[in-house]
């Protein structure tokens, strides 16, 4: 009681202690982080932030979304495509506001009709089979939070409406003039002939031309908008993967083979050992197999194609009751028993399908009734049977199953055990190969031509996977917790030559990357990298689940704005070595295109009729700066060493031939306009290049 009473006495003081704790680890927090950490947005748009709380709402409903289709994404991936989403959003409004383009209702209409998923569905239909606005809110109002739904959907249609009339005024503004008409039709119709010598760039070694640090630099710097990249950390690293010895590899397959004959076990209920049969002789197959596999019982027919290819034969042609094995198939010993075979278990068919109004999937446009239905396809029937030869080129033009122009009506294998409409299966499984003939189903009528059938065969298999034992895994985890502490003082490269262990190369992250070279969701290793905390040399071992350990060494640290050398070398190191190239080449190129030939041991060659259009020049290739020059050099005079995309050139111009002129440019015209309408669509790209985006995300994720 006493110290209870201290305590009571003193709280007042122990409360001011614990106080200023707390307030000198949240400031000490703030310096260690920074005043950025708490920010709210997780980026911004030419000075508009993106709050985080709506973007964090609108990736979970992203990710919820793609879980209801059967995808399944990280939140990294669900984070990209909202982030894109969001910065498009935000460079389209801006735009939209500079230009004063403004929508009413008519336009959102029109957009909602325009959208497959609204204008197109059963619900938002009239008796007409009309779009039926009314109809539409009307759903809305008997759902949970429809109300907001309601003006969420009108949000996003209100923007495809804005969108529609933006992208018009760009394709508008996308127009050819009478001169750039003429000068497509000269581009197209005037010719020019030429003697040239070529000496190519790979005449020069590689080793006898070098390209600086500097010298790339230089190159990216007059090219900026090119060559820009985002922060980036570059890493060594090593995986010490966790995989079974020989000893674990040896007492798995002991294990399976123990299987194969009885054994006796110590019953605890009756305190007498019990003799357990072995795979050979029990008789409860599906409970034996349950009992000592990994992978369940199976009781399916499996064709010879579905087998695993190195033992397919075998297990195929085994006679019931037979045991195969011991065998490998991936990382499980597997023993597997003959339960017996079945003929014709799987059907490969084609069919022509027939539907009518309210069939199951029937297109939205279908009027036909089903009397009418069953009429048509008894015709289509009367045709395939007449020429089944041609049955796939029927179902291309008759049927209407949506797969049809991907398949050509073809349909893959299906078991009777697969989930499969009933008439279509009782058809197909009480037919010969060849039968062409009509069933109905849910969906409609179906012609269908039985293509082929196969045997299956049943196995009760035996699978235990080789995984390492609790004594190899605590083996790995002390080689690679050594090699961590070592990697912190000692070199890398060296280490993992030391440890006898796979070198890598070393990877470059981004803040936001989810991925570490070839493994993918490895967010863990990239955060670490980008915290402050982490400094070059700075080592840290990761423990990724079923696949090993991974000690990563920050190597170095690149700033947001040119990329590294090393990220640009083998872009521009080409570029430049071909330029050194060309100037040792055309030191050489002197004097008649004879005299150049001989000197470089290639020949004089001739190019014919050739257009700015069309600037492929023989045994060179794509060269329009060749071309380009022959038409603007005088004739008979051998021009300067040209540089080319694959050499260097000397030309002598023969003859340039002038299409003649004609009245009209039309035709030129409308293929300038078609390839500006078509560059139409980088706009977006556009705009994001010249957009101040920060984006902030990797805070939050």
């Amino acid at each position: 009681m006493a110290v209870l009473s201290k305590i009571r006495n003193r709280s007042g003081l122990l409360l001011l202690a614990i106080g200023f704790a707390l307030l000198a680890f949240v400031v000490q927090d703030v310096f260690t982080k920074g005043f950025n950490s708490v920010s709210t947005d997780v980026g911004s748009v030419n000075g508009k932030d993106i709050s985080f709380d709506e973007f964090k709402l609108k990736v979970a409903n992203t990710e919820k979304n793609a879980q209801n289709q059967g995808q399944n994404i990280t939140s990294m991936q669900a984070s990209n495509q909202v982030w894109n989403q969001e910065v498009q959003v935000a460079l389209l409004n801006a735009e939209f506001e500079k230009l004063g383009i403004r929508v009413g209702e008519k336009h959102i209409i029109e957009a909602f009709k325009s959208d497959p998923n609204i204008g197109q569905n059963q619900m938002f239909l009239n008796a007409a089979g009309k779009f039926d606005l009314n109809k539409f809110k009307d759903y809305f109002k008997q759902v949970p939070n429809g109300i907001q739904m309601l003006k969420d959907q009108e949000k996003n249609a209100e923007l495809r409406a804005k969108y529609e009339i933006y992208y018009s005024l760009i394709k508008g503004g996308m127009y050819a003039t009478q001169t750039e008409g003429k000068f497509k039709y000269e581009a197209e119709s005037n010719k020019v002939n030429f003697d040239f010598v070529m000496v190519p760039f790979s005449s020069v070694k590689d080793s006898d031309v070098k390209v600086t640090d500097e010298e790339i630099t230089a190159y990216m710097k007059t090219k900026e908008k090119k060559f820009k990249s985002e922060e980036s950390r570059e890493l060594d690293y090593v995986l010490i993967a966790e995989k079974p010895s020989a000893a674990d590899e040896a007492e798995i397959k002991k294990n399976v083979d123990a299987l194969l004959l009885p054994s006796v076990r110590y019953n605890k209920e009756t305190g007498k050992n019990d003799t357990i049969p072995g795979f050979r002789t029990v008789n409860d197959i599906a409970d034996f197999v349950n009992a000592n596999s990994d992978i369940p019982f199976d009781s399916s027919y499996v064709s010879k194609q579905d087998l695993p290819a190195e033992s397919a034969e075998q297990l195929f042609n085994l006679p019931t009751g037979e045991i195969y094995g011991p065998y490998m198939r991936n990382d499980y010993y597997c023993l597997s028993k003959s339960l017996g075979r079945q003929a014709g278990a799987k059907v490969k068919s084609s069919h022509i399908l027939i539907s009518w109004v309210g069939a199951e999937r029937a297109q939205p446009k279908e009027k036909r009734t089903k009397e009418q239905a069953k009429i048509k396809a008894e015709g289509v029937l009367a045709q395939a049977l007449a020429n089944p030869a041609m049955f796939q080129m029927l179902a291309m033009t008759t049927s209407e199953d949506p797969s049809v122009q991907q398949n050509g009506g073809g349909m893959p294998f299906i078991s009777k055990a697969d989930s499969f409409a009933k008439g279509y299966k009782d058809f197909v499984f009480s037919n010969p190969i060849g039968k062409i003939g009509l069933a109905e189903t849910e969906f409609g009528y179906h012609i269908i031509k039985i293509d082929d059938k196969q045997d299956a065969v049943k196995l009760a298999t035996i699978a235990q996977k080789i995984e390492p034992s609790e004594a190899t895994n605590d083996k790995i985890y002390t080689q690679a917790t050594k090699f961590e502490m070592d990697a912190a003082n000692k070199d890398f490269a060296a280490l993992v030559k030391e440890a006898k262990l796979t070198a890598n190369p070393a990877v470059r992250v981004k803040a936001i990357d989810e991925n570490f070279g070839s493994m993918s969701n490895q967010r863990q290793i990239v955060k670490w990298a980008f915290e402050d905390d982490t400094k070059i040399g700075s080592v840290k071992r990761f423990e990724i689940v079923n696949v090993g350990h991974v000690i990563a060494k920050l190597k170095s640290i690149a700033p947001k704005g040119l990329m590294t050398v090393e990220e640009a070398r083998p872009q521009v190191e080409p570029i430049l070595k071909n330029k050194k190239k060309a100037a040792k080449i055309a030191a050489k190129m002197k004097g008649s295109l004879a005299a150049i030939a001989q000197a470089n041991k290639v020949t004089v060659m001739n190019a014919v009729d050739l257009t700015v259009e069309s600037p492929n020049v023989p045994g060179a290739g794509f060269e329009p700066k060749v071309v380009g020059k022959a038409f603007t050099s005088k004739v008979g005079v051998v021009s300067k060493p040209i540089e080319g995309n694959s050499g260097v050139f000397v030309i002598a111009t023969k003859v340039v031939t002038k299409a003649p002129a004609i009245q009209k440019y039309d035709d030129y015209i409308a293929k300038v306009k078609q390839q500006a309408v078509q560059n139409s669509g980088r706009f977006m790209q556009a705009l994001k290049d010249d957009a101040d985006i920060v984006d902030n995300r990797a805070n939050f994720y």
